[in-house]
């Protein structure tokens, strides 16, 4: 990874940073639109960097929020890591429904399956209308951007290369 590459990993780190702070009503102070920067990054970066925005960006989020499931936040940071990085793959091999679909499922009702066990079916219930409408939020803000920001970005990283 390069040093422009870097900046905009940090830029991405950042914007999950400050999406940490716009929080959806819940029963959960994490749920926020930290996780859009995350797939702008899968896409744009490469799969693990959006696996690293997303973990970060979750872990920030959860921070904020005051941590209140504590080291279960590790668990929500790894499928937010996968969930990223299977977005970019998908996206980026061309399959941008897929990726879709399935950001949207896993986020908003595969990922919170292990609080059923950990916690209680009853938490997982309502976890799910503000978990459902971040997802949502988040993903449509990522496709909305992508189309806009990858030429952009592709212009940015192959700029001072051709000298």
């Amino acid at each position: 990874m390069n040093v422009k590459q870097m900046s905009v990993l940090a830029i991405f780190i950042a914007l999950s940073a400050a999406g940490a702070f716009i929080k959806i009503p819940g029963i959960i102070g994490s749920v926020a639109l930290d996780s859009f920067p995350s797939l702008l990054a899968a896409c744009l970066l490469g799969p693990v960097a959006g696996a690293v925005v997303g973990g970060l960006g979750h872990l920030i989020s959860a921070i904020i929020g005051g941590m209140l499931l504590g080291p279960l936040h590790f668990i929500i940071m790894l499928e937010m890591a996968l969930l990223a990085w299977t977005f970019g793959i998908l996206y980026r091999g061309g399959n941008k429904l897929g990726a879709s679909l399935l950001f949207f499922v896993g986020n908003a009702f595969i990922s919170p399956i292990p609080f059923i066990i950990i916690i209680s079916w009853s938490f997982f219930v309502a976890l799910i209308p503000s978990l459902t409408i971040a997802t949502a939020i988040n993903l449509g803000i990522a496709l909305i951007l992508l189309p806009r920001l990858t030429p952009i970005l592709q212009k940015m990283m192959s700029e001072g290369t051709k000298k």
